[in-house]
């Protein structure tokens, strides 16, 4: 569904991905790891167009996207840190985003699931950080897109609102659509990918399904295989 060849991008002298290649399938929920400025969120915006790389190419469902928009509309993204102007209201948010996608399938079962129409009157501004996150949530699988993005999506949940998300996700994978998840909380990450792709230092260090990587180790959490894969040097 989405194939990376030789993906390199640098900003002045460092060099944030390094010849990356890989491909991610649709069906299936790959989580992307590594240390802080690995080279994640870099590689995750040149799929989004928000960073052009400076060689290599990126195509979705074998055509290429590079400097192109019309494809964005089949991705979904959950940021971080969602960013929206502070004296929006909730709902005047969400009619924006629908007037500028202007997709006429709608997937609100998040807005429902998390109750956002009661607080469809407050200011962006007023919100918590948790119900940010929920808005953004919702956002990211509003347009029933094919491809979801979600860089850290659990942060700043509870345990309910986290759970629901996590529900969701599965729901989507089981439609066949591609979900690439960036996260740090390995046992989450256990609960609801398929494969995990680690990325140090702008490059692949390994590409595979929590199965393969347990088995590789001889662990029986994930937590504890990629722990010993980056201590002692295994490969993929």
């Amino acid at each position: 569904m989405i194939t990376i060849k030789n993906l390199n991008k640098s900003y002045g002298k460092l060099q944030v991905l390094k010849d990356v290649s890989v491909e991610f399938p649709k069906g299936k929920v790959v989580s992307v790891i590594g240390p802080n400025g690995a080279g994640k969120t870099t590689m995750s915006k040149c799929i989004l167009g928000m960073v052009l790389p400076d060689t290599g190419d990126i195509k979705m469902n074998g055509e290429s996207v590079l400097k192109k928009y019309a494809y964005r509309n089949l991705i979904g993204y959950m940021p971080q840190i969602g960013r929206y102007p502070e004296n929006m209201k909730v709902r005047q948010v969400i009619d924006m985003i629908r007037d500028i996608r202007k997709n006429a399938t709608i997937d609100d079962e998040l807005i429902g699931l998390y109750r956002l129409e009661e607080i469809y009157e407050k200011r962006m501004g007023a919100l918590s950080g948790g119900t940010r996150q929920k808005v953004s949530a919702a956002l990211a699988f509003l347009f029933d897109p094919q491809v979801l993005i979600l860089d850290e999506p659990t942060a700043g949940l509870d345990p309910i609102a986290a759970e629901i998300l996590k529900g969701k996700i599965l729901k989507e994978k089981k439609k066949g659509k591609l979900i690439l998840i960036t996260s740090h909380v390995m046992s989450e990450i256990e609960e609801v990918a398929d494969e995990v792709l680690c990325i140090v230092d702008g490059s692949i260090r390994f590409y595979q399904t929590i199965a393969e990587l347990k088995e590789q180790t001889q662990e029986d959490r994930l937590s504890r295989a990629v722990a010993k894969i980056m201590s002692e040097g295994y490969t993929s």
